[in-house]
């Protein structure tokens, strides 16, 4: 083995040692991904089983978590939260309705990790019973609503630019539990840079500080 070969695996093996718990997941998702030859592609199928969801939001070394809930079993849901806590930099969503307290935690968490969280939301339902988009906001998330005459019926989540996560869910628990639904998550940029574009222009459109516009 050449000098150099091994100072890049010295490094390498550095690199892992200093990565934390979410690190090494994310590295562990994109050995995957090329191994598997391609971008991430999954389907999600809703209602999901209820199981703890503890291991994804504390550290290992905490002991065993004294819930009632099933622990270990891998679900749609976990599997959602997952994708969204594997964003690095930024996290983007587009929701007709946000009232679900476990996909707020997460948000919350990642806010907490500075990511930059940006929510674009239905102004009919920013304020319905049990909304989070007020955590949300007293958090110092940046949110927006949707100033049009029709519904904002999107349903799509950006993490880091690079994963768009979207299908037919409400971020509601009776959409998580009771109906049936479906979520796409997917790398491919084909897919994922429309769902970009969509979501800058809503960002732009509904800027609170933006003059409105003049008649003729």
């Amino acid at each position: 083995m050449s000098v150099s070969h091994t100072v890049k695996l010295l490094g390498l093996g550095v690199v892992v040692a200093t990565l934390s718990l979410e690190g090494l997941l994310w590295l562990y998702q994109r050995l995957r991904q090329w191994s598997c030859g391609g971008p991430l592609k999954e389907v999600l199928f809703f209602p999901a089983s209820m199981t703890c969801v503890e291991h994804l939001f504390c550290p290992p070394g905490d002991g065993p978590c004294p819930c009632p809930l099933p622990h270990g079993p891998e679900t749609s849901f976990t599997r959602l939260l997952r994708h969204l806590l594997s964003a690095r930099a930024t996290l983007d969503l587009c929701l007709f309705s946000f009232s679900s307290q476990e996909l707020s935690r997460a948000v919350l968490h990642m806010h907490r990790r500075r990511v930059a969280v940006r929510v674009v939301i239905d102004k009919d339902y920013l304020d319905i019973n049990g909304s989070q988009v007020g955590r949300l906001l007293k958090a110092g998330i940046s949110v927006r609503h949707d100033t049009g005459s029709y519904f904002m019926h999107h349903k799509f989540a950006l993490v880091d630019g690079r994963l768009l996560l979207t299908g037919s869910l409400n971020w509601t628990m009776t959409a998580v539990q009771g109906n049936r639904e479906n979520v796409l998550v997917t790398e491919d940029p084909a897919f994922v840079k429309p769902f970009l574009r969509e979501f800058e222009e809503l960002w732009t459109a509904n800027d609170p500080a933006a003059p409105a516009p003049t008649l003729a």
